[in-house]
């Protein structure tokens, strides 16, 4: 038996698929440092979430406007690099767990000073 379920495979797959896809295909210059940082398939293969996280603040809302105008091309070409019966539908949403975990960060280091200057 495999170590984990086939829509996690397939997860991976995309994810490579995309990121690829993304830097070298989509030539859009409106397009900010995007990386794809992970993928979600539903369990019958129907539905995936991208998750990006994308550097600049200002690029944001217009880089994730554009990642979504481009789905039916990136679907087109993963349907050229795929052999898979049917590839499933894209959506791309913002990845928020980087800047939870910077988030995170600043408080532990702000409670690490505020535990030294007390000693």
């Amino acid at each position: 038996m495999l170590p984990y379920k086939r829509s996690q495979r397939v997860g991976d797959l995309l994810r490579e698929e995309i990121a690829d896809i993304v830097i070298h295909r989509l030539k859009d210059p409106r397009i900010g440092f995007v990386t794809i940082t992970g993928v979600d398939v539903t369990d019958d293969i129907k539905i995936s979430k991208i998750y990006v996280s994308i550097l600049r603040d200002e690029d944001k809302k217009t880089t994730l406007e554009i990642l979504n105008s481009a789905k039916s091309f990136i679907r087109s070409e993963l349907s050229k690099r795929l052999r898979m019966k049917s590839i499933p539908s894209i959506e791309f949403i913002l990845d928020a767990s980087i800047e939870y975990g910077n988030k995170i960060d600043k408080l532990l280091k702000k409670i690490e000073g505020e535990g030294e200057s007390t000693s």
